[in-house]
């Protein structure tokens, strides 16, 4: 955003207007004559008018630049998927382990998380791990078990693709289709996703701005997916004492600036189980549409990711504070 000013402007009492609208000057752009003749808005500036600005005494004109995410500005803060709203009043949770570790095991976690009052089952088929001797998930089976369990309990199901090829089998049996953190800038594989015309769960990677997580929004809109709702899962910090910085400011930024639907993960957000719960209340708080927790009726001996994952009490009692009690 550009503020100039009229030739005979006081450029100190634009200056304070400017700054107590909550906007910081970039840069000062002056003209010939060494007077100022254009403000320059920092992008970490407050959202504001500016029809607001252009009615500041001095001020000849503001220019403001075209969003370069349209179609995430005109999909909204609410958005359907498979009849549940993400932005309604009630919160939606996305819960299960972190990777789907038998039929049996999907059904009996699935049962169990309809009756806390879960809307989404999460798991992953297809694990994307550091390393490669890690488990990498079943694979396309793991999806047929999913589906079913979250079926048989009422559920929708919610699934990570990591790959082009794997595209359509997964958009077969998932409502909601995961983008991981690894992944969020992998333009082939968002085209592919939104060509389905599933929804998409968009994962911020691990050190990108939010205008690059936008625009990979814009990606799977444009391609045509049927919406798109982000996660902030944590960027990647410089202390060690939790597994990544969950970034509540960029909840903040998306649900109450962007107006786009955003969900946190608190689970990939700190990687301790001992903040899961106070970060998912922060996360609600901050204007999160929901919370995707990693969960597990035995975390001690999941496939992975046991650390992190809440004991089945301890999703219920979270259930309860987010979304007031169960069905």
């Amino acid at each position: 955003m550009i503020v100039s000013l009229k030739s005979d402007a006081d450029p100190s009492r634009v200056l304070r207007e400017i700054v107590a609208r909550g906007l910081w000057v970039a840069r000062v752009e002056r003209d010939r004559s060494g007077r100022v003749a254009h403000y320059v808005i920092a992008p970490c500036s407050a959202a504001v008018d500016p029809d607001e600005l252009a009615r500041v005494e001095g001020v000849i004109g503001v220019t403001s630049s075209t969003p370069a995410w349209p179609l995430v500005d005109r999909q909204g803060p609410t958005v359907d998927i498979a009849g549940v709203r993400f932005g309604a009043d009630r919160k939606v949770l996305l819960c299960g382990p972190c990777s789907i570790e038998s039929e049996a095991h999907a059904r009996g976690v699935a049962a169990e998380l309809a009756a806390i009052g879960v809307a989404f089952l999460r798991g992953g088929a297809f694990k994307p791990r550091t390393s490669p001797y890690a488990f990498h998930g079943h694979g396309e089976i793991a999806l047929g078990w999913m589906r079913r369990a979250a079926d048989a309990a009422g559920l929708r199901v919610v699934t990570e693709v990591m790959s082009e090829a794997d595209v359509p089998v997964v958009a077969e049996h998932a409502h909601l289709v995961q983008i991981g953190s690894r992944n969020m800038q992998n333009f082939a594989l968002l085209r592919a996703v939104g060509q389905t015309g599933r929804a998409a769960l968009l994962k911020r990677g691990m050190a990108a701005t939010i205008e690059e997580w936008l625009l990979a929004g814009e990606h799977l809109l444009a391609s045509g997916a049927a919406a798109v709702v982000f996660c902030e899962r944590g960027v990647r910090g410089f202390d060690e004492s939790t597994r990544n910085l969950l970034d509540l400011g960029a909840v903040a930024l998306l649900a109450h600036v962007h107006r786009a639907p955003v969900v946190v993960d608190p689970s990939h957000g700190a990687g301790r189980r001992d903040l899961v719960a106070p970060l998912a209340r922060a996360g609600i708080a901050a204007g999160a549409a929901g919370v995707m927790v990693e969960v597990h009726d035995d975390p001690a001996s999941a496939l992975s990711d046991g650390p992190q994952a809440l004991p089945m009490v301890d999703l219920a009692r979270l259930a309860a504070e987010i979304t007031g009690g169960g069905r």
